[in-house]
């Protein structure tokens, strides 16, 4: 595990997928991270990569040959080089090789790079094309935030409250993982939406293009929470597994 720190939160990264484990305010003494319990869901945070979702039948063309690429991409799976580290940043590192180039054949370089000012931690995707040629991607992160935060609260006392009203409709994701080409009513001009188990039955809420940039967690039982900044992603989606405590 690399850890990184400052006076305010403690910060915990495994090198294998380069996912965020452990995240805890040291002065509040609270832990974030959903616990990564194997009952429910047994990941923290993985890395989307080369691929966010799921192909139809798994499989992709290109150039006359045909790749087949599992849910969400191999980078979660793989371990990467500790490219650099501090008090208060890690850099994280995975190359495109012999084994990658079989399946998705793209060179490529990809940090995951996590950097801690004060309150926020920042985690910035970059991927580097170093080949001439088009490189085909899409990448994405899937961390698990614990539900309910604090003692003496429930899952449903919690709710998420995002930083400007919306219209838009969820896209439902299909048995086999794929996302549907008729979208679902949802936010009628709101920016709340309450957590309940119930809410995630049916898979992930999908978002395309939504209006607002942020969304928090937040209780009206305790003033404690957090705010999750995706100002440059253009698809949201938001998850829990079936009865499990986090979303």
């Amino acid at each position: 595990m690399i850890r990184i720190g400052n006076e305010i939160l403690e910060v915990g990264i495994h090198p294998k997928g380069a996912e965020l484990q452990h995240l805890v305010h040291k002065q509040l003494g609270l832990s974030y991270m959903w616990k990564g319990d194997p009952a429910f869901w047994g990941k923290f945070s993985p890395v989307l990569f080369p691929i966010v979702g799921t192909l139809k039948n798994d499989r992709f063309s290109y150039q006359g040959k045909e790749y087949s690429l599992s849910r969400h991409g191999f980078a979660r799976d793989r371990v990467f080089e500790v490219e650099e580290q501090s008090n208060e940043r890690a850099v994280f590192l995975l190359k495109s090789d012999t084994q990658s180039l079989s399946i998705f054949p793209f060179p490529f370089e990809f940090r995951l790079i996590y950097e801690l000012a004060g309150n926020v931690l920042s985690v910035t995707y970059e991927v580097k094309n170093p080949s001439e040629n088009d490189l085909l991607f899409s990448v994405g992160g899937h961390p698990a935030f614990a539900v309910p935060l604090v003692g003496n609260t429930s899952y449903s006392d919690y709710y998420l409250q995002f930083n400007k009203k919306e219209k838009a409709p969820r896209w439902p994701i299909s048995p086999e993982g794929c996302i549907q080409n008729q979208p679902i009513p949802l936010f009628e001009n709101e920016d709340k939406l309450p957590l309940t188990k119930e809410l995630f039955l049916q898979d992930a809420l999908v978002f395309k293009n939504l209006a607002p940039s942020e969304v928090s967690l937040k209780c009206d039982l305790h003033h404690h929470g957090w705010t999750f900044d995706f100002a440059e992603f253009p698809f949201l989606g938001i998850w829990a597994a079936k009865q499990a405590d986090f979303v």
